[in-house]
């Protein structure tokens, strides 16, 4: 018998597509989910999937341990990881999804499960970036690391993953003339607070993946966020962010193949241009600007050289109009036949999400 109530299961509710994390049928709250458990023999934490990473790094901080994942408050551990999770932490470790030791995993059939590269390696496989396509996961088992205090430096925000930074790395930078610095080591959690996250009505991301930021590229950005910001204010814009996010190129040879990204030869950058404002008259403005801004950011790209032009997308920074082989390329018949067989009844397809 097929099944027609549209629903939804809602971890942390970050994410700004309509439909993501919010239904007008069942809503799946997964907030008592919230228990975290270090295990120092395994070096592992099991966290639940209703939980935020400020209350995940609260937890594990007496531990002086940490994990892969988010960079901001508000960010819920679930969709952050099932998205694939670009961390502080992910020049050293790679991506929240190549740290997953299991999902607890709720199947469509409603069998609860523990899926590991062992025990399903499809699944596993699948899970790892392929958003809520294949049951509702209610606990990750995670890898844990040292973690000491951290550096950094609010508003223009650097970060180095000890107490001590190298010797002279930052002296270029920190030599611009500011009006005030605030410059110290504190704990990790202080530095994911330390950003400025207003709490706006509507907001959207795009993304675009880059595999590096050259001074003319960033002179593009620059140009895009101005031009942008002068025509949007009028229209009730709140924030209008425009991210660089420079990560290192061996960031994808930390893990193995994975539902996103669907290729790891090249390490990409994601690139993300955030927008949040108050007049729901405003949307499609709004949403215009943002895929007019990423394509003239992409073109700038491929125009120097990059190779990004069918580049997978970052789910998590992905417009809710994107297409799924923006996002997981030459794996898209893999996770259809994956799916299939999981749920061959799509059940999950009557969530919100990028849907396989």
């Amino acid at each position: 018998m097929p099944h027609t109530e549209k629903a939804q299961v809602k971890g942390g509710g970050h994410t700004t597509n309509p439909g993501f994390s919010s239904t007008t049928g069942v809503l799946i709250a997964m907030s008592r989910f919230s228990q975290v458990t270090y295990d120092a023999v395994s070096q592992t934490a099991v966290v639940g999937a209703g939980l935020i990473w400020d209350d995940v790094y609260a937890a594990l901080a007496p531990y002086n341990v940490n994990v892969v994942g988010g960079r901001v408050p508000g960010i819920g551990v679930a969709g952050f990881t099932l998205g694939g999770g670009y961390s502080w932490l992910t020049n050293q470790y790679g991506l929240a999804i190549d740290n997953v030791q299991a999902f607890e995993l709720v199947q469509p059939n409603g069998v609860i499960v523990n899926v590991t590269e062992a025990s399903d390696p499809d699944l596993f496989f699948g899970l790892k970036g392929g958003g809520n396509n294949f049951g509702i996961v209610t606990r990750f088992t995670l890898k844990t690391y040292p973690q000491a205090q951290v550096w950094l430096v609010v508003s223009q925000l650097i970060f180095y993953d000890g107490p001590t930074q190298p010797a002279s790395i930052f002296d270029e930078f920190l030599n611009i003339p500011s009006l005030s610095k605030d410059v110290s080591s504190r704990d990790f959690l202080s530095l994911v607070k330390a950003f400025p996250v207003p709490p706006v009505q509507r907001t959207l991301y795009r993304s675009v993946s880059l595999v590096t930021y050259t001074p003319s590229l960033l002179n593009t950005i620059i140009n895009e966020t101005m031009y942008w910001g002068a025509r949007l204010a009028p229209k009730s814009a709140a924030l209008m962010t425009y991210a660089t996010e420079p990560f290192l190129p061996s960031i994808l040879s930390h893990g193995a193949p994975s539902a996103y990204p669907p290729k790891r030869s090249v390490g990409l950058s994601p690139f993300n241009i955030n927008y949040g404002w108050t007049d729901e008259n405003s949307d499609g403005d709004f949403h215009e600007a943002a895929k007019l801004s990423a394509a003239r950011i992409l073109e700038a790209a491929m125009a120097e050289g990059q190779d990004v032009a069918d580049a997978a997308w970052y789910p998590n920074y992905s417009d809710f109009d994107t297409p799924i082989v923006r996002l997981y390329g030459a794996n898209v018949p893999t996770l259809k036949a994956l799916k299939a067989q999981v749920d061959p009844e799509n059940v999950m397809g009557l969530a919100g999400g990028f849907k396989i």
